[in-house]
This record gives C-alpha cells, sequence and structure tokens, in this order.
C-alpha cells in the first residue's frame, strides 16, 4: 500500500498540547482548534466544529494525536497495578494455540499454530494429522513488528497452488499472492487492492476469481468511499492488467460480488449483496456453456449500453453530496424505474445478461448455494423462514412453486449448513446463543446430532462432499478453544489439539440469565465469575455487548476476560436485539427505527446486574468495539449515571457521517441514513457525538481507536473525544488511546493486543476503585 501523504494546512498547535494535572486531578487536555462549520440537514441546522480531524492526512491532526496520547499514555503509565497487569496477560497469553484443520487436495492437512506470544499464527501442512508438519506460510517474516497480517487463504481443487492475502497496519485492503505449497516459493503473481471478497479458483486450477475496488487516489486510501467493485478472473502467470473482467454493474455502486465455485466445477455462482443487510441476489453462469472469457450476445451488449448509459448516469448523480430530498427522491425514481426497464430487457433474453442467469434477483431474503446435483441448487435460506431452512431449486425449473423444502425452519436459528460424506447435511443451530448440530440427508431425514462437553460455541465442520471426516473447535467462556476430528461414518469426535492454559476453568461459574428490557421483551446474557462470588453490590462488573448486524455474541474464552476474572471481576455478555441469536426478527427489532431497542436492551442489563446484586453504578463498566463502540457510546449520553466507567472501541460516533467514508455507506441497511429525512430524525436522537452534553457528568472514559482503521475511519473517536473533553463537567478522566500502525482489528500483533488491555484493565482497575490480587 502507497505511505499516506501529509499536507500542511495550519500552523501546528500551540504548547497547550502538553498536558498537566490540575490541583484537583483534573487532567488538561489539548486545546482541540473549532471551526464554524455547520450543516444543513432536511432543515436543521447541525454544528460540526472538530471537521478537520476527519483529515487523517493533515499534519495538524497528526500533531492532536500525539499530544492526546501523550496525555493517555502518561496517565496510563502512572497507574501502579499496570505493569503487574501487563505480566499477567503475557504470561496467561503463552500458550499453544492451533487452528482446524482443513485438507487440501487428497495429499495433505493444513492449519494454523501459534506457540504462545508469536505476533501472528504460522500456518503448517503435513500429509498426515499425526505427521511431522513443515511450514507453509510465517506472516512473522512479512514485517519486522508483526503489523503484516494474513487474510484470507485459498487453495486451487488439488492442492498445487495457494492463493494467500496480507494486509498491512490493519487495513481492511488486502493484496493476493500465489504461492506452490511443495516448494514454499511464490510465484511472480500480485493481486492489489481487493478489500471484503475472497478468491475462488476454477475447477482445472488455472485462475481464480476475485473482486476488486478501483485503485484509491493518492491520500484516499484509508478514508475514500468504497463503490463500484469488480469481479475478476486472474490466470495464474499474467499481470493483473491482463485480468479478464467477469462481471460489473456501472449502474449499481452499492452491489458487491461475492463469487463461488460448485464443487464439480460447473456452475460460477455470484452472489450479489447490498450494505450489510443478510440479503442478496443470486445469479449463475453455466461454465460448461459460457466459459470463462465470455464473448457478448447482441442483447448483452444492448443491456451493457442501457447500463453505462442510463443506469450509469442516475448512479453517479445520486452520488451527489448536494441533494435535495426532493431531487434525491426523483433521482430514486429514476433508478427503480431504470431497474425495472432492464430487468424486461434481461427477462426478453431469457433471464440472462452477460452469461450470468438472473436466478433469484428480487433481493427479497438471504440465499446461500451449499452445492448442485445436476442442475438442482442446494440452498440456505431465510425466505419465508426468519430462522433459517434449506430448500433445493431446479434451474430448469425455477419458479418459486416448484421448490422444495429439505430442512424446515426450527424453533432454533439456523446458522450454516455444510455438505459432507456420503451427502449429509451438517447443520449448525443457535438455541438461546449456545450451538446445537444436526445431521440430516438430502432428504431432510434427520440422522443424528453432534454431542458437546456441555454448553458453549462450536465452529468448523468444513470439507468437501467426499470427505469422510472434519473438524470443529468446542469452548466457551471458560473453556479453552479445543479441536475435534468428527468421524462422519461413526459420529464419533476425538480430540485434535487441546491447548495447555495457566488457567483452571473449574474454579470458575458460567451461568445464563434472561432479564426484561424497557419494553418487556426477554434478553439472554451470560455471566462469568470466580466461584463463591458474593451478591453484596460491590463487585467490579464488565458488561460487553454489540447489538448488531445479524451478529450473535456466543460463549468464547479469552485470556483478557480471564485476568479480568482474576483481579475479582465479574463478565458479562448480553445479547441484545439487532443481533443474530434469535434470526431475522431479532436483527429487525434492532435496526433501523428500532435501534434504540439496542440501548434500552444494554441499560436494562446493567440495571438487572445492579438491582440482584452483582454490582453497584459505581462499579459497573461497559465495553463494546465498533457497532458496540455506538452502543457504549449512545448508553453513556442516555444514562452516564449508570455505569462506573467506559471503554467505546473504534466506534461510529458520528452518525450523520459515517457514509462518508470507505464502506459506511453499507451500514445504512442496518442504521438508515442522514441523506433521508425519516433516518435523520432517529439517528439525531442517539448519535453518540450529537448528544454529548456540556455541564454533565460523564463517567471516566477510555476511547479507543486505530490510525489505519479503514473500516470505521479514526475521526469518529476523534470529533468523539474532543468533544466529550470540551464537556465533561467532573473530574473523571476522558481519554483517547490511537494505536499507530493497527486498524479496526483484525491481524492485530499479539505484542499490541496485550498492551492494549493491559492499558484498559489498568484504567479500569483505577477508575473503579479495585484492589486486585495479581499473580
Amino acid at each position: 500500500m502507497s505511505p499516506r501523504t501529509r499536507f500542511l494546512l495550519i500552523a501546528p498547535l500551540v504548547a497547550s498540547f502538553a498536558w498537566a494535572q490540575a490541583p484537583q486531578g483534573k487532567l488538561t487536555y489539548p486545546e482541540t482548534r473549532r471551526v464554524d462549520q455547520v450543516d444543513d440537514y432536511h432543515g436543521t441546522k447541525i454544528a460540526d466544529p472538530y471537521r478537520w480531524l476527519e483529515d487523517d492526512n493533515s499534519d495538524e491532526t497528526a500533531a492532536w494525536v500525539k499530544a492526546e496520547n501523550k496525555v493517555t499514555f502518561g496517565y496510563l503509565a502512572g497507574i501502579p497495578q499496570r505493569a503487574a497487569i501487563q505480566n499477567r496477560l503475557t504470561k496467561l497469553w503463552d500458550y499453544e494455540r492451533f487452528g482446524m484443520p482443513s485438507k487440501q487436495g487428497d495429499a495433505y492437512y493444513v492449519y494454523s499454530r501459534n506457540t504462545g506470544l508469536q505476533n501472528q499464527a504460522v500456518v503448517w501442512m503435513t500429509d498426515a494429522l499425526d505427521g511431522t508438519p513443515s511450514v507453509l506460510i510465517d506472516p512473522n517474516t512479512l514485517s519486522p513488528d508483526g503489523t503484516v497480517a494474513l487474510s484470507g487463504m485459498a487453495f486451487s481443487d488439488d492442492g498445487a497452488l495457494l492463493a494467500y492475502g496480507v494486509s498491512v497496519a490493519g487495513s481492511d485492503w488486502v493484496k493476493y499472492k500465489v504461492r506452490d505449497p511443495k516448494t514454499g516459493k511464490d510465484l511472480a503473481d500480485e493481486i492489489q487492492w481487493i478489500k471484503f471478497a475472497g478468491v475462488t479458483w476454477t475447477k482445472d486450477g488455472k485462475g481464480f476469481f476475485y473482486g476488486r475496488f478501483a485503485a484509491p487516489q493518492e491520500g484516499e486510501q484509508l478514508k475514500g468511499v468504497n463503490k463500484f467493485q469488480k469481479l475478476y478472473y486472474h490466470k495464474v502467470g499474467d499481470p493483473q492488467e491482463s485480468d479478464v473482467l467477469v462481471y460489473e454493474r456501472p449502474d449499481q455502486p452499492d452491489w458487491g460480488f461475492g463469487a463461488g465455485l460448485t464443487e464439480d466445477g460447473r456452475f460460477l455462482v455470484l452472489s450479489i449483496s447490498e450494505g450489510t443487510e443478510r440479503k442478496n441476489r443470486l445469479f449463475y453462469r453455466d461454465l460448461t456453456k459460457t466459459g470463462i472469457d465470455y464473448k457478448p450476445t447482441d442483447a448483452d451488449s444492448k443491456i451493457r449500453e442501457f447500463e453505462d448509459k442510463t443506469g450509469n448516469q442516475i448512479a453517479r448523480k445520486m452520488l451527489g453530496e448536494k441533494l435535495t430530498a426532493e431531487e434525491r427522491k426523483a433521482l430514486a425514481e429514476q433508478a427503480e424505474k431504470a431497474l425495472a426497464e432492464r430487468s424486461a430487457m434481461v427477462a426478453a433474453n431469457g433471464g440472462m445478461a452477460h452469461g450470468f442467469v438472473e436466478l433469484l434477483n428480487e433481493f427479497d431474503a438471504q440465499y446461500n448455494v451449499l452445492d448442485n446435483d445436476g442442475g438442482v441448487f442446494y440452498v440456505f435460506t431465510d425466505y419465508q423462514a426468519p430462522r433459517g431452512r434449506v430448500i433445493a431449486i431446479d434451474t430448469e425449473k425455477p419458479a418459486r412453486e416448484n421448490w422444495k423444502e429439505i430442512i424446515p425452519q426450527a424453533a432454533e436459528t439456523l446458522q450454516g449448513v455444510s455438505i459432507l460424506n456420503n451427502n449429509q447435511l451438517v447443520a449448525s443451530y443457535l438455541k438461546d446463543a449456545v450451538t446445537q448440530v444436526r445431521i440430516f440427508d438430502l432428504t431432510g431425514k434427520h440422522l443424528r446430532d453432534v454431542k458437546f462437553p456441555g454448553l458453549g460455541t462450536a465452529g468448523g465442520f468444513g470439507g468437501r462432499r467426499h470427505h469422510a471426516e472434519t473438524f470443529y473447535s468446542f469452548t466457551s467462556y471458560n473453556v479453552p478453544p479445543t479441536i475435534y476430528r468428527y468421524d462422519m461414518k461413526t459420529g464419533e469426535s476425538t480430540v485434535f489439539r487441546k491447548p495447555k492454559v495457566d488457567f483452571n476453568g473449574d474454579d470458575y461459574e458460567v451461568k445464563q440469565v434472561f432479564y426484561k428490557s424497557k419494553d418487556g421483551t426477554k434478553v439472554p446474557m451470560f455471566i462469568t465469575h470466580k466461584k463463591g462470588l458474593k451478591l453484596d453490590g460491590n463487585n467490579p462488573t464488565l458488561l460487553y455487548g454489540y447489538g448488531g448486524f445479524d451478529i450473535s455474541l456466543t460463549p468464547n474464552f479469552s485470556i483478557s476476560a480471564v485476568v479480568w476474572m482474576e483481579m475479582g471481576g465479574v463478565y458479562a455478555v448480553a445479547n441484545l436485539r439487532g443481533g443474530g441469536e434469535y434470526g431475522k426478527e431479532w436483527h429487525d427489532a434492532g435496526r433501523l427505527k428500532n435501534k434504540q431497542n439496542v440501548f434500552d436492551d444494554f441499560i436494562a442489563a446493567g440495571e438487572w446486574l445492579i438491582a440482584n446484586k452483582y454490582t453497584s453504578a459505581k462499579r459497573l463498566a461497559i465495553q463494546g468495539g465498533s457497532n458496540g463502540g455506538l452502543l457504549v457510546g449512545a448508553c453513556m449520553t442516555q444514562r452516564p449515571d449508570l455505569f462506573g466507567a467506559c471503554i467505546p472501541e473504534v466506534g461510529v460516533m458520528d452518525m450523520l457521517r459515517f457514509q462518508k467514508f470507505t464502506i459506511g455507506w453499507a451500514w445504512a441497511s442496518d442504521y438508515g441514513s442522514s441523506d433521508k429525512p425519516a433516518d435523520f430524525s432517529t439517528l439525531i436522537k442517539y448519535s453518540p457525538l450529537h448528544n454529548i452534553k456540556p455541564g454533565t457528568k460523564y463517567p471516566p472514559t477510555l476511547i479507543t481507536t486505530a490510525d489505519h482503521d479503514d473500516r470505521v475511519v479514526p475521526a469518529h473517536s476523534f470529533k468523539f473525544a474532543a468533544t466529550l473533553q470540551a464537556a465533561q463537567a467532573g473530574d473523571a478522566p476522558t481519554l483517547i488511546r490511537i494505536q499507530t500502525k493497527a486498524g479496526h482489528g483484525a491481524g492485530k500483533p499479539t505484542t499490541k493486543i496485550i498492551e492494549e488491555v493491559a492499558d484498559k484493565w489498568a484504567f479500569l482497575v483505577k477508575n473503579l476503585g479495585m484492589e486486585p490480587a495479581l499473580n
């Protein structure tokens, strides 16, 4: 990735950047410059005095970051227990960890392994599970500080070639290379500007499909809007500029493309998403008929001309910054009319365009092709089944009335399905956020359940249809992740790798409770702590949540949480609405106009913990990242009296401008957009940045972000921190910790993770009045 350039816009901030301890113990923060920026949202004027902090390339922003970090790290370094916390984290983290093996071709297995404190896990390969492994990829050799991470792998069908992606400093941008597993040598191939996409090999192993964006302009790599993704085919050995453009939609800037190949190599399946909502369109191309380098027909050319001229013209206008609500509405109507006109052209061409059959093009549900038998697709969907089911679609008779149900919707939420040995469907469910796995045959007959050692989370069960074995991991809050081999013929699970951690899970209690939210909805919550805890209302408690994007929080082992509990803390995780724990209806109940339900659920969780004597307001801390950072920001501004400390991490804090950066526009499916009057009315009520009230005593707050976060750009946290510091009426610290050479979280080196957790736990120890006995 090209280095970011910095432009000198305004003279650097003055000596007020120095930090000092005020006489009453209140910190002195950098004096952040204010500007007279006011925006008009549908007739409502909204000030944005720290807009300049959105420029991550300016010297002034860099100086502000440096000054804020000086205050924050100076404060954290002065906490006496911090060194002991980091030492304990380091000691516990130093254990051997394994990833799940996967069989590549018929010759060997591949799995990841971290000896303990390696910054990045190493990928190993072996001819047999009990054989001597050799290193396939060691990401730790790619950078001296561990900030280059592995970000995806895909083997050719025979295992002869590996395409692997790397990202730098936590960025979402990924560069793919090709390696020969037998020699360990990289070929000359290098594919750039991939984001939010993997690669899919053709059956012959000569090349792969991938989605990419146009190269960003210099200085825009970490904040520029990502639209107009395209699908390409890369032939091994060719330069990227020779890659074949397989599919694009110049009339649909928001469409993202995920390519998959049926196991027989016949069908290229194109899953088209729009935003983050789990709905998609489903197109396919029969490669035995069209090939990869498809030659457009006359009908295709007319459709493409219409997309380029009419559709793209409308799309470009809709991207305009200064459109009125009336103009936006008129353009949306034009776009809908143009899409209908295009659909008529496609229908006249037998339902095909650009070599793809547009099988499901209504964007009405989630559709995931599991595999095929000839022209019959087995599909996981939530169409007319909000908790999920499996159907069969005959591509010769694709009308919905001809669909055949294989696995009907159950009371539990179906999370995913794979097809393994002898055509067995392995279906993974959630029951109250706990994993259950059931196995069916292709007629839908239930064969057996997979037995687990307790209540927890199981994941994996990958492989191909002829594989008689698969692997899965099992974990819980007091159970480190153990890798199991599962025999698909006998149903027997055997341990492949079990970690040895300096931790006795039997000393801890895990329970699940159900509490009522503000509107009476029953919400589950996991609570973990040392056995023998006294319910005297005095226990330091950390409440964690997310509540969005159909993502489920399930029991998971964490060294960070273990150290927190060793220090006497209670660890609570609430399964808020907006997540995927109970399917589509649960998700819908916490998004768009219903987003306040998520905050009500989290607040109610805190109130329940206090009412049931686990803790008190002054000893209750809340934590969440990304959408969970929004959660913490919204709750602390709505109920500053309820919490003793707050840790919003890489949060979406400016709900009026999130769509202006990188992939933020895609979150409108969960949040809505301030470009629409009705959505603005909802967003302004809970946007953390815009609900900070001057003169309020806010709880001690440690905001975290990173300079290379190109998912939720750091400007969200920058502006939130500056506003909160200016508004804070009490003596409680209001700090921002800005990690350098790091991103949204993925691929972060072990050393940086441990340092960050030590800082957060030290902050809580000081501000919750804890006196931990550390080992």
